[in-house]
């Protein structure tokens, strides 16, 4: 290659859009997030009974959905957000929402 050639000329700058779509989405603390995993942690420590079904042996699926939705208040909660797309869908907000609504609807029906 000689100098001067196309593949020595350097980039165009970048975008300030194009630069903070790269870096993913914003990293702070989400407070809600953060007090509901705090809150099912500690109801579920305190109260081990409401990973149980009507019948008083232990849920697993409630228990999932629970831990599930604990998980992601913390994930998201402290400020991190995933990378890869199908981690930061299963860590938002929205899916510690969901989650913990599911286990709510599996709680009160059985």
């Amino acid at each position: 290659m000689r100098p001067g050639t196309p593949e020595d000329a350097p980039a165009p700058p970048a975008r300030a859009a194009d630069a903070e779509a790269a870096a993913g989405p914003s990293s702070r603390l989400h407070l809600p997030c953060l007090l509901l995993g705090l809150g099912l942690m500690l109801g579920g420590t305190l109260y081990p009974p409401l990973f149980a079904n009507a019948q008083g042996k232990a849920d697993h699926g409630l228990a999932l959905l629970f831990f599930w939705a604990m998980s992601a208040g913390f994930i998201r909660g402290v400020g991190f957000v995933p990378r890869a797309r199908l981690w930061r869908a299963l860590f938002s907000p929205a899916a510690c929402a969901l989650a913990l609504l599911a286990a709510l609807g599996l709680k009160l029906a059985g």
